[in-house]
């Protein structure tokens, strides 16, 4: 069995968030979608997100649920294939009500921006030159 890695995220509102992600492209596994959860593909079946709603959430853990959008611990970073690819999901994270914490950090062999989710989960998308290693 391969390695995946199976983010699980706290969401206000199943449908709102679930449409957000479809809106960057993201795509639901229908196997795995109920009233507290879905489970959402972000690269192919390697990277995926289960997002289950603040209560069903708080039922897994014994501590409070952060509120992200005054507080985070973890900032999701993903790899994209190019410049271009990072400011198409930012535009679309944008026009699907995310917003911008700060502009794109170009330093020429990495480029990267981030954007805020409607539930306040940072997520930093990054390109980086593929001759980058050697400096």
């Amino acid at each position: 069995m391969k390695k995946q890695i199976i983010l699980n995220l706290p969401v206000k509102d199943l449908d709102k968030s679930k449409a957000f992600f479809s809106a960057l492209g993201f795509a639901f596994n229908p196997q795995f979608i109920g009233e507290n959860a879905a489970f959402m593909n972000i690269v192919d079946d390697t990277i995926q997100a289960m997002l289950t709603t603040e209560p069903f959430f708080k039922s897994l853990i014994d501590k409070p649920v952060v509120n992200a959008k005054e507080a985070n611990e973890i900032v999701i970073c993903l790899s994209c294939d190019s410049r271009e690819e990072v400011d198409s999901l930012i535009a679309k994270a944008v026009a699907a009500g995310g917003r911008t914490p700060h502009p794109p950090e170009d330093h020429g062999f990495m480029y990267d921006q981030g954007f805020e989710d409607i539930d306040g989960h940072l997520w930093n998308l990054v390109w980086s030159a593929p001759d980058s290693s050697k400096l």
